[in-house]
């Protein structure tokens, strides 16, 4: 919501959060939404659509290293990999990083979003689009993983919060489409909100993708943009052993990846499974 030059946000009732505007970049009012994108002297470039920030350039990286290097290390031969959504391009930015990868699918239901954030933040893919092995598919999310023939390594869902185009993306639908496009030991991550402020969209989450997989779990990170907490990521696969790897296997699976990265380390890695006692208890009662 805009007052006064002032972004303030209105994810959560009774409590928010708000961002200075410098500079209107890009604005776009329809009856069904409200985008923008600003610049703002803490976070830089800012976007946001129906009073929800969705990304800033000061600290995407860590969101975005986060559900990109977490799966595709603790795989650790992953060849081909979707990622849902994403049209702001930093995730691609991550995965292309990984040299090993044969082939990136990208399945973004709007075109003129990528288009849109290649020119008003272009450091998000940073060239990534331009990599090879990266397939953009336009095509809604949902649908293209319950009709694909492709098989994946890895599926990375990098969906907005579960109101308006993004709530399929939470449905267990999409989680069935998952499951039958994911190769035997494969492994899926979605961003699943700010627990201690959604704690709903965690337990339905591990309802409904607990249903697919044999092993359903949460990992976190702190993002300062995203404020309440620990931001929770969804983590489902068949094999139970991938998210308790040894510090020295990730390790040595990071050295040999030879990335750069300015938020994830392997000791983070490891850690980030450690979840607060309050989401275990949230997820206890499931």
């Amino acid at each position: 919501m805009l007052d006064n030059r002032r972004y303030f946000e209105t994810l959560h009732s009774g409590y928010g959060q708000y961002f200075d505007i410098d500079t209107i970049l890009f604005e776009q009012k329809t009856e069904q939404w409200h985008l923008i994108i600003f610049e703002n002297a803490t976070f830089g470039r800012v976007m946001a659509l129906d009073g929800i920030i969705q990304t800033t350039e000061r600290d995407e990286f860590i969101y975005h290293e986060m559900l990109t290097h977490v799966p595709l290390l603790a795989h650790g031969q992953a060849k081909r990999v979707l990622i849902i959504g994403g049209g702001d391009g930093g995730m691609l930015r991550e995965v292309v990083k990984h040299t090993s990868l044969e082939s990136i699918t990208m399945v973004e239901i709007d075109n003129a979003v990528v288009e849109m954030c290649k020119t008003y933040l272009p450091n998000h893919s940073n060239g990534a689009y331009d990599d090879p092995r990266v397939n953009l598919v336009i095509d809604d999310g949902a649908r293209f993983v319950n009709t694909t023939d492709e098989r994946f390594d890895v599926i990375i869902s990098d969906c907005t919060d579960p109101v308006g185009p993004g709530e399929v993306l939470f449905r267990s639908e999409f989680y069935q489409g998952c499951q039958r496009c994911l190769k035997p030991g494969g492994v899926i991550v979605a961003q699943n909100g700010v627990a201690f402020m959604q704690p709903d969209e965690v337990t339905t989450t591990y309802q409904r993708l607990g249903h697919y997989v044999e092993h359903c779990t949460f990992y976190a990170a702190a993002i300062p943009t995203y404020i309440g907490g620990v931001m929770t990521f969804a983590w489902g696969s068949d094999n139970k052993t991938l998210h308790q790897l040894s510090i020295d296997v990730i390790t040595e699976r990071f050295n040999r990846a030879n990335l750069a990265t300015r938020y994830y380390t392997p000791a983070i890695h490891q850690a980030s499974f450690a979840l607060p006692r309050y989401l275990v208890d949230a997820l206890a009662t499931v």
